[in-house]
């Protein structure tokens, strides 16, 4: 799980590694018997509870709903990050392994939907609260967004295969010589799954902010802003970035490594791999967050679940009640 590198010195220079070690995993093994779950309870509920009323979802609800796929997704892998053997160096889980590769596709396509879906969302409420009567940022169009933001997820996370292929047949393919190295990945994923996110939400923070301190007459027409709403939107938009960015930072620390050609060794290499995992479970600690965050400051939340369970008690009524009809009549 968490690991220390084995550097030859030994003795006192291995107890402070030794004992961050012990204590991080302590704090993963209690979020995977209880963050895991939670999470995926909760991203559930919160695609259930607005995928069974499609007409009343509003724009914020298609993007949480989006955030809450990704957050199942990561969930899942959650286990096989936090519980694997880290520098233990087994085969399974080599860096250039088949399973390895296969995670951390997916782990990229989660955050990548995770981030963008959140700086759309800040971007769209923007647009909502500046342009109130058109179409701009209306359900329909959220939706399609959405789908895009996969689709793209997986175009990028597509690069995270083709370092893997070539570092398998570099020696027959000269194409594949200048592509080994899973930096040039982790470059591609800082910029286009951080860099470009980041840059995005501030822009709608600040327009936003500006906004709210002036009083136009579309605002006067369309009524006050929900205060909620926007609480909401700002938690997120601080939660999900607070959370995922010692990851990239991590990304960046390795990519600047591997360009001045250092390669960590000693103390460096530890305090690296222990940064590396903390940040991978704030990432995954993410996923749990942002639907309690959405289930605690949304005011739309409790009559939806309430109207689901009332769904639920009608389904459950009628089949009793089919069962108590079959039963006189086959008598």
């Amino acid at each position: 799980m968490w690991s220390c590198p084995l550097n030859g010195t030994g003795g006192e220079d291995q107890l402070p590694c030794q004992h961050v070690q012990r204590a991080l995993s302590a704090l993963s093994l209690l979020y995977l018997l209880v963050g895991v779950p939670l999470g995926l309870g909760y991203n559930a509920l919160l695609l259930l509870v607005n995928l069974h009323d499609p007409g009343g979802m509003t724009m914020p609800d298609v993007y949480f709903a989006n955030m809450a796929a990704a957050g199942l997704v990561l969930g899942a892998l959650a286990p096989a990050h936090l519980l694997g053997p880290g520098a233990a160096s087994w085969a399974v889980w080599d860096a250039g392994s088949e399973v390895h590769v296969t995670l951390l596709v997916l782990f990229n396509v989660a955050a990548l939907v995770t981030l963008y879906s959140t700086a759309l969302l800040a971007l769209d409420c923007y647009i909502e609260r500046a342009l109130p009567r058109t179409y701009m940022s209306s359900v329909y169009n959220t939706r399609h967004v959405c789908g895009f933001v996969w689709g793209g997820a997986l175009l990028t996370g597509f690069s995270s295969l083709l370092f893997y292929i070539c570092s398998h047949v570099a020696a027959r393919l000269a194409e594949c010589s200048q592509v080994r190295h899973t930096e040039a990945a982790d470059a591609i994923m800082l910029l286009s799954g951080y860099l470009v996110p980041v840059l995005a939400v501030l822009y709608a923070l600040v327009l936003l902010t500006r906004i709210r301190k002036e009083d136009t007459p579309l605002d006067r027409d369309a009524g006050q802003p929900d205060p909620s709403a926007h609480r909401l939107l700002v938690a997120t938009v601080c939660a999900q970035f607070g959370l995922w960015t010692p990851h990239y930072l991590t990304l960046l620390g390795r990519t600047v490594l591997a360009a001045r050609g250092r390669p960590a060794d000693g103390h460096h290499l530890g305090a690296l791999l222990l940064a590396k995992d903390l940040s991978r479970f704030l990432a995954f600690a993410s996923s749990a967050v942002v639907p309690l965050l959405y289930r605690h400051m949304d005011r739309n939340f409790p009559g939806k679940l309430r109207r689901l369970r009332k769904k639920l008690q009608r389904g459950h009524q009628s089949c009793s009640l089919d069962e108590a009809g079959t039963q006189p009549a086959m008598a």
